[in-house]
């Protein structure tokens, strides 16, 4: 169930949201476990499918984490989180790893295809921190329903944020309509949704008008002139952060409307003066995640510069892999991993860059790698690259004002939560977030409704 849809908008999240209030108030016994069968009917709604593969995926996890409380048998520990990456490998990576290994010594595998089901990236990652914690003795066991809610919370379950268990355990126990802020929190979370909403509808998939042809044509070996080629890689340059962000904001703002604060995701990224500083803007429960559970333990900075850098590289060239099935996105990854390994060794010269150069340097660099993000194949990745660097005619009608329109609202002010909780409590602004949201909701109507990038993760 997509968050910018009917379907959701005007039928689940209002059921849910009074079922919620209902239980809180005459069953509080029975509001985690509603919430739950919510998240499961949500999860669900996409493809039924793949309802068993959560549900078993929850069980056996914390059944695990249960006999290892019990025994403290740190392989138990070992072999789950091993199945879960076994798991998420068979559904997303059977084809690929069959391709390579056929495209290397000719072994004649078989390629089997799996539907993927939506999330199972997120999930398992959240399997994998809960788990490490337990084997490391900071997290403490729980019953099944907190632990279901902990991995299948429906605003985070398919496309995040990476939410640590102790950012989300404690405060399902909490009345989150008994505080004396209750309402304020709700109405913070419906603006949120609403900010999120205008970011992905009225942004990030127009962005998408632009891109998609560009990215196509190299796909399928057409022509490109070097404004096209710009266009359309600043365009999902864009969309990507609208999509993405805007899919995080209506993430917080729905989990607020329950009474669950999410940790923020994104800090402004294109303003970052380094790479370093973009990864600590991007994606920001991601890159907390690659920088705790595997960096760190890959080395980190502990151990000399050439372990760091091993350990950086490393990270990155999993985490571009984490993102998706390709060669493309391995390099992807391999490309960012360079980068601050480039930055490290920079930064030990002593040199203070310009804080504007740092900015242009970062944001060419961030917008020529998602070329090799959203390209379909290396050739078509090179295509866009020749055009854009000049080998090929330069062409005419570059499509400027919806880019520089999207740059500002990327770059200046702050994010959507910051701005929503500095927002005083005033009846005109209730209007205009009323208001908003029809314009929205006739646009849903009126387009073709995109699906959220990083459901493909």
């Amino acid at each position: 169930m997509l968050f910018n849809s009917f379907a959701f908008l005007l039928a689940f999240l209002p059921l849910a949201l009074a079922l919620h209030w209902l239980a809180e108030r005459f069953a509080p016994a029975a509001r985690l476990p509603l919430l739950l069968v919510l998240s499961f009917i949500f999860y669900g709604y996409w493809d039924v499918r793949f309802i068993p593969l959560l549900a078993l995926s929850i069980l056996i996890n914390w059944v695990m984490a249960q006999l290892f409380v019990r025994t403290r048998l740190a392989t138990l520990i070992v072999a789950a989180i091993a199945a879960n990456l076994t798991v998420l490998g068979i559904f997303k990576y059977a084809a690929f790893f069959a391709d390579l290994a056929n495209a290397a010594a000719d072994l004649g595998l078989p390629r089997y295809e799996f539907a993927l089901p939506l999330g199972i990236s997120f999930f398992t990652f959240h399997h994998v921190m809960y788990l490490v914690d337990l084997r490391a003795g900071r997290a403490p066991r729980f019953d099944l329903i907190r632990y279901g809610l902990y991995i299948g919370f429906f605003p985070q379950v398919l496309a995040g944020p990476l939410v640590r268990w102790t950012e989300l355990m404690h405060q399902l126990d909490e009345r989150p309509y008994l505080r004396s802020d209750a309402a304020q929190r709700f109405a913070q979370g419906l603006m949120l949704l609403t900010v999120g909403l205008a970011k992905k509808v009225l942004i990030g998939d127009p962005l998408a008008g632009y891109a998609n042809p560009v990215f196509e044509a190299a796909a399928n070996g057409g022509a490109l002139t070097t404004l096209q080629a710009w266009q359309g890689t600043l365009a999902f340059t864009f969309q990507i952060y609208f999509d993405f962000s805007g899919y995080t904001d209506m993430a917080l703002g729905i989990a607020l409307m329950f009474g669950v604060v999410l940790p923020q995701n994104f800090e402004v990224p294109y303003r970052a003066v380094s790479l370093q500083d973009f990864w600590r803007r991007w994606h920001m429960t991601l890159s907390r995640f690659l920088r705790d559970y595997l960096y760190i333990p890959l080395g980190g900075n502990r151990h000399g510069l050439s372990i760091q850098l091993f350990a950086l590289f490393a990270t990155m060239t999993l985490g571009g892999l984490w993102h998706g099935a390709g060669l493309t996105f391995i390099f992807w990854g391999i490309a960012h991993g360079l980068g601050l390994c480039a930055g490290i060794l920079w930064r030990r010269t002593g040199v203070v860059m310009p804080a504007v150069l740092g900015w242009a340097l970062t944001f060419l660099f961030v917008a020529l790698t998602w070329v090799l993000f959203r390209a379909t194949s290396f050739d078509a990745a090179m295509r866009l690259y020749e055009a854009m660097f000049g080998f090929a005619p330069f062409g005419s009608g570059f499509k400027w004002r919806a880019l520089v329109i999207a740059a500002l609202v990327a770059m200046i002010g702050p994010t959507a939560w910051a701005a929503v909780h500095r927002l005083p409590p005033n009846r005109w602004l209730a209007v205009a977030f009323a208001l908003l949201f029809v314009v929205i909701l006739l646009k849903i109507g009126d387009d073709a409704n995109y699906e959220f990038i990083y459901f493909q993760f």
